[in-house]
C-alpha cells in the first residue's frame, strides 16, 4: 500500500479527549482520522455538570497538581471560548456541622494533630482551601474570594436561616457538548477526518502500521482505514479497545463512577451557583441552568460495567433531593425533578478504596511492541487541552519531528471574540435581526458565538428560516447543525447541540427526527 494512503494518527473516540487530541494533531500539520460509534460527546462528555474548574474539594486529596492545572487552564479556556463558557460565581455556606468525607487524607491528618474536631470540617479550613484556589493558577479574569454575609446578601435568601455566612468563589461554565463538537469542527477545518456513527471492530498491526476495520452504524457498510499510530480515547471503553478491539495485553484499567444529577424548576433568581456541603462529607452544585431551570449534581457511584447503560437511579435522585432540601428553605420533591442524566467517568483505576477518591487526574501510556498505540486513561474536562497537548508530546517520538504546541490562544468556531463581548453580540444581533427576541439572540450567540450572524444569513423574517419545530428551533438552524456539527438525529440537537429538549415535547422532538432521515436521505 502506498505510504500517503496512511494516516498519522488514527483515533478512537469521540469525546473530548479524543477530538481534543484530534484538533491539537491536526494543527501541527498531522493527517489524522478519527472514528465515534455514536454521536459526539455522546457519553461521558455531555454528561459533566458542565464546569470548568480546578477540583475544589481535591484539595483535601492533596491532588495539588491537578488543581493547579486546571485552574490555570480555566482562564486560558475562558479566552479561546467566550460563547459557551463564562465565569460563575459559587456561594459557600457554612454550618459548624459539616464534615469530612471519612478517608480524605486531609481528615486523616487533622484526626492526629486535632482530634477534638471529630471529623468537622473547621471554617478556617475553607478559607485556606479557598486562598490556596485563589492562587495556585495565576488567576488574572476571575474575581478573588470574598466572605459574604448570609442574612443580608441576596445569596442567602432562599436558604435556611441557619446559614448565617460562607464564602463566595470563582469558577466557570461550560457548555459540555458543545465543547466537543466545536473542537471536530476546527480539527476538521484543519484537515482532520471526523466520521460520527462509526464503530472501530478491530485494529491489527501490519508490519509497522495499523489496520483499522470500520462499520458503518446506519448502513453497515464496512471499510477500512491504516495509520502508523493508534490513539485510544474510548473513555469508559477504553478497556474494550485494549482487550477486545486490538487484544493488547495490559494489566491497566479504569474504574466507572457514575455522576448523576437532577434538572428542577428554576429555584432562586440570582445567576450564583451554590457548593453545598452534606453531613457526610460529600459535595454537590446547584447552578443556574438554562434560565429556567436549577441543575444539582453530581453523585459519585460505582458502576458495573461498561455495556450497562447509565441513568439516574431514584436512589440517586432521592439523595440529590434529600441533600439539597438540608439548604434550600422550601423543600423540593420528585415531582419537581423535570429531567435527569447520568454519565460515567472512566477514572484511572489506581487502587483507590472509593469512587471519590480515585484520582481525577490523567494518565497516558503507549504501547510500542509494532505500531504504536497510546491509551488515554481518565483526566477531566477543565484539562482536556492539557491532555492533548502531552499526548503529542508522547506520539511525537514515534511520528518524527512535529510543531510545538499551538492551541492556547486560538478561539475555536465561534469564539473570535473578547471575554466581556457577549451582550454586545447578543445586541448587535437584535439591530440587525429584529425579529429575534433578547432571549432568542442570547441563545444563539451562547451556542454559536460570531458564527451566529453565518448561521442566519441574509434573513429578514422568521418565515425565511424554513419550518419551526419548536422552541425557537429553525429548519434553517437544524441545516447547519447537519451541515457544519456532525448532528444526524434529533436527539443529537436537543440534548448536545443545545437543551431545547427541555422545552421541546416528544412530538415534536419525534417530527424533528423525522425531518432530519428524510433531508438526508434526500442527500
Amino acid at each position: 500500500m502506498a505510504q500517503d494512503d496512511i494516516v498519522d494518527l488514527f483515533i478512537i473516540g469521540g469525546g473530548i479527549n479524543g477530538v481534543g487530541i484530534a484538533r491539537d494533531a491536526a494543527g501541527r500539520g498531522l493527517s489524522v482520522s478519527l472514528a465515534e460509534m455514536n454521536d459526539l460527546g455522546w457519553a461521558t462528555s455531555s454528561a459533566s455538570t458542565k464546569l470548568f474548574h480546578g477540583g475544589l474539594r481535591y484539595l483535601e486529596y492533596f491532588e495539588i497538581g491537578l488543581v493547579r492545572k486546571a485552574l490555570i487552564e480555566r482562564e486560558t479556556l475562558l479566552r479561546v471560548m467566550p460563547h459557551i463558557s463564562w465565569p460563575m460565581r459559587f456561594v459557600l455556606p457554612y454550618h459548624k456541622d459539616m464534615r469530612f468525607e471519612g478517608d480524605t487524607p486531609t481528615s486523616k491528618l487533622l484526626s492526629v494533630f486535632m482530634p477534638w474536631m471529630k471529623g468537622r470540617r473547621p471554617a478556617w479550613l475553607i478559607r485556606l482551601g479557598l486562598f490556596l484556589y485563589d492562587n495556585l493558577g495565576g488567576r488574572e479574569i476571575l474575581p478573588a474570594t470574598r466572605k459574604v454575609d448570609l442574612t443580608a446578601d441576596e445569596v442567602g435568601q432562599g436558604i435556611e436561616d441557619r446559614f448565617t455566612f460562607g464564602y463566595e468563589y470563582s469558577d466557570c461554565w461550560v457548555e459540555d457538548a458543545r465543547l466537543v463538537v466545536l473542537n471536530a469542527r476546527d480539527a476538521e477545518a484543519r484537515g482532520a477526518e471526523i466520521m460520527v456513527q462509526t464503530k472501530v471492530t478491530s485494529a491489527e498491526r501490519a508490519d509497522e502500521h495499523w489496520v483499522i476495520s470500520l462499520t458503518d452504524g446506519e448502513t453497515g457498510e464496512t471499510f477500512e482505514r491504516r495509520a502508523k499510530m493508534l490513539v485510544n480515547a474510548g473513555g469508559p471503553w477504553v478497556e474494550d479497545v485494549i482487550r477486545q478491539v486490538t487484544r493488547t495485553n495490559s494489566s491497566e484499567g479504569v474504574r466507572l463512577v457514575r455522576g448523576s444529577h437532577i434538572v428542577t424548576k428554576r429555584l432562586f433568581q440570582h445567576d450564583k451557583a451554590y457548593f453545598f456541603q452534606g453531613e457526610d462529607g460529600r459535595i454537590i452544585f446547584a447552578i443556574p441552568y438554562e434560565t429556567d431551570f436549577t441543575l444539582i449534581g453530581t453523585t459519585d457511584a460505582e458502576h458495573p460495567e461498561v455495556s450497562s447503560k447509565p441513568v439516574c437511579t431514584d436512589e440517586e435522585r432521592d439523595y440529590l433531593i434529600k441533600f439539597a432540601n438540608g439548604y434550600f428553605k422550601h423543600d423540593i420533591t420528585k415531582e419537581d425533578v423535570v429531567w435527569t442524566y447520568s454519565g460515567v467517568r472512566p477514572l484511572y483505576d489506581d487502587g483507590a478504596k472509593s469512587a471519590t477518591a480515585a484520582t481525577r487526574d490523567y494518565v497516558l501510556s503507549v504501547y510500542d511492541d509494532g505500531a504504536p498505540m497510546l491509551n488515554v486513561f481518565g483526566g477531566k474536562i477543565t484539562t482536556y487541552r492539557k491532555l492533548a497537548e502531552n499526548a503529542l508530546a508522547k506520539i511525537a517520538p514515534f511520528i518524527g519531528d512535529i510543531s510545538d504546541s499551538w492551541t492556547a490562544g486560538v478561539a475555536l468556531p465561534g469564539g473570535d471574540f473578547s471575554v466581556d463581548g457577549v451582550q454586545d453580540l447578543i445586541e448587535g444581533l437584535v439591530v440587525d435581526y429584529p425579529f429575534l427576541d433578547d432571549a432568542w439572540a442570547k441563545r444563539l450567540v451562547r451556542a454559536y458565538g460570531t458564527d451566529a450572524r453565518r448561521m442566519l444569513g441574509d434573513a429578514g423574517a422568521p418565515s425565511d428560516l424554513g419550518r419551526h419545530f419548536g422552541a425557537n428551533l429553525t429548519e434553517r438552524e437544524v441545516r447547519w447543525l447537519m451541515a457544519h456539527e456532525y448532528a444526524r438525529h434529533g436527539d443529537d440537537i436537543v440534548w448536545r447541540r443545545s437543551k431545547l429538549g427541555l422545552r421541546m415535547s416528544e412530538a415534536e422532538i419525534s417530527l424533528l427526527d423525522e425531518w432530519m432521515q428524510t433531508e438526508r436521505g434526500r442527500q
